[in-house]
């Protein structure tokens, strides 16, 4: 099997959910190739819609927010003569040479513009091979109601009404859940975990506010540390080099362990009791796939206030705002033990910790016709 994985990098989730797919079917013996769509059309066009984005998310966030819900309340495709259609049209012709020399048998799309481009060569004839599109976030974003594609991998069975609000049919919607890397979908005991990181076999708390390391993590590292309660800490502060010294610097009441661009997030998410976190689609799948109830905060206004609003809602998480701090939800991780069934209980449903598999499974037997081998 042939596997033409599309995604953008606007933020890292679209690519790290491609990557987890295409780990997992090349390590089934398929050939695979990854593509950013703005990177190989012009490589300073896809440098500029990272660092646009990342400025944007970082330093003028409202504004970002206000223009990703203006997008978010449009259910009707775009204007087939607006600026918009006009562009996706010049991209799919750049893109076409490069599907028809490749020749996938399926196609799967991790970003919604990159869902767009699929639709455009599909309708241009260019491809004729099933297409997936994979939501990276608990909402749905713009530009999925202008694609047609054969089938949407959702977060989960929650999101079909807003996705079919958006027009897209309700048999085309496979709630496997986001796609994550295999080491995300089995868990260790506490004790093991914490033992191979080399950490005390206390209670823990997992902080982790991206791999950018967005918010004012430091101050709500002092707000935690002021807890009364018996606790450790893991701190993940990504590629945030002067954080990571900061964090390692201070002199806490509590042990800290600070740690930058790290590869076993996994075995920090078994050793710990919970996880402190701002509410990005991939690494919240990652934690609800690990069992962790969540507290959130710090959400990028946009996808992630939606994610929020989701995880809320279903009862996966704790809200940490300017009315409820995070020392009043460690209370309740700590202190409430019904109200830490409620979220553990939440959580269990909506973990997919086999999104990956399912995803796999379904592509060889359902649309190849193949049968899967594991």
């Amino acid at each position: 099997m042939k596997v033409l994985l599309l995604s953008i990098k606007a933020g890292y989730g679209h690519h790290s959910t491609a990557k987890a797919i295409m780990e997992h079917f090349e390590a089934n013996g398929h050939q695979c190739e990854m593509l950013d769509i703005f990177d190989y059309i012009n490589h300073r066009l896809g440098s500029s819609i990272q660092d646009g984005y990342l400025m944007s998310t970082k330093y003028i966030p409202k504004t970002y927010g206000k223009a990703y819900g203006i997008l978010t309340q449009k259910e009707e495709p775009y204007d087939p003569h607006s600026m918009v259609a006009l562009f996706s049209r010049f991209v799919s012709r750049r893109l076409e040479k490069y599907v028809l020399r490749y020749s996938p048998d399926l196609i799967i799309g991790t970003h919604s513009y990159a869902g767009v481009c699929i639709s455009i060569l599909a309708d241009r004839g260019a491809i004729s091979c099933p297409s997936i599109g994979i939501v990276t976030d608990f909402t749905v974003h713009p530009f999925w109601e202008s694609t047609f594609l054969d089938y949407y991998v959702i977060p989960d069975d929650l999101l079909a009404y807003e996705m079919q609000k958006k027009g897209i049919p309700k048999d085309k919607l496979l709630p496997f859940g986001i796609p994550i890397r295999k080491q995300f979908s089995s868990k260790k005991d506490k004790q093991g975990a914490r033992k191979e990181l080399g950490i005390a076999d206390i209670p823990t708390v997992l902080v982790m506010m991206g791999s950018m390391g967005y918010g004012n993590i430091k101050k709500a590292l002092s707000e935690i540390d002021r807890c009364p309660q018996y606790f450790q800490i893991l701190c993940v502060c990504g590629s945030n080099k002067k954080l990571k010294t900061a964090v390692g610097e201070y002199k806490w009441r509590k042990k800290v362990y600070s740690y930058g661009f790290t590869d076993n997030v996994d075995i920090m998410m078994d050793a710990s009791d919970f996880i402190i976190t701002k509410p990005g689609g991939l690494s919240t799948s990652e934690a609800l796939a690990k069992g962790l109830p969540i507290i959130a905060m710090n959400p990028i206004p946009g996808q992630e206030d939606r994610n929020l609003s989701f995880l809320v809602n279903n009862g996966a998480a704790i809200m940490v705002n300017q009315n409820y701090s995070v020392a009043d939800a460690m209370n309740i991780m700590f202190n409430c033990p019904w109200r830490k069934s409620l979220l553990q209980e939440s959580v269990s449903h909506l973990g997919k910790p086999l999104a990956t598999l399912d995803l796999y499974y379904f592509s060889c037997e359902k649309v190849l016709k193949k049968s899967a081998v594991i």
